[in-house]
């Protein structure tokens, strides 16, 4: 089992099938609301929140979609509660940038070019995706630009680029600095021409 933060309010989970074989949990079971199924949930909350400190408090939205080999993807959504007032404005604070867009920029770290030739062949039937590529401290980076992706591609482009390669913290201003940038935009267009025919 393998739990990813996406956003404050929202964890993606990655359980394969030999966990759910482990667990006594056939594919077709896996949607129907049984007793070892709620168990299996209840588990993934449990390591959500030891993991990562998600906390289910209130309505969450769940969403699951099934692998061909690897697994099942789970994505649990907190649901905020719906404010009875807007609060009022304080005149003393200062103005702070809105929280972060679960579909804004982001890294993907590499660790070798195989892995991202393989990532490109993987990620070609989802149209263009805007991206730049650097190298950084002896591996590869993929930075991707906000809304570089369409809410409806989003979670299956994250579990292609989990399956080669792992979320990075390091940020642009960070591989703009430090990082030697080999594509700027247009790097998967750029390695599906040259690499991943």
């Amino acid at each position: 089992m393998r739990v990813d933060k996406l956003s404050n309010n929202k964890v993606r989970i990655f359980i394969s099938y030999e966990d759910l074989a482990a667990r006594g949990i056939d594919r077709e079971e896996l949607w129907q609301n049984g007793k070892k199924v709620q168990e299996l949930f209840f588990d993934m909350m449990e390591v959500a929140y030891a993991e990562v400190g998600f906390e289910i408090i209130g309505p969450i939205a769940v969403e699951a979609f099934t692998m061909p080999t690897e697994g099942v993807v789970v994505i649990v959504t907190q649901i905020p509660a719906l404010p009875t007032a807007p609060p009022a404005p304080d005149p003393a604070a200062r103005s702070e940038p809105a929280e972060r867009d679960p579909f804004g920029a982001f890294v993907f770290v590499f660790m070798d070019f195989e892995d991202v030739v393989r990532v490109t062949r993987a990620l070609s039937g989802f149209g263009h995706l805007f991206s730049s590529l650097y190298s950084y401290q002896g591996r590869y980076h993929l930075f991707f630009e906000d809304d570089a992706i369409e809410e409806g591609l989003y979670d299956a482009v994250w579990s292609v680029l989990h399956e080669y390669g792992d979320v990075s913290n390091v940020t642009r201003a960070v591989l703009d600095e430090y990082g030697s940038l080999i594509s700027d935009r247009f790097a998967l267009q750029m390695i599906q021409q040259y690499f991943a025919s």
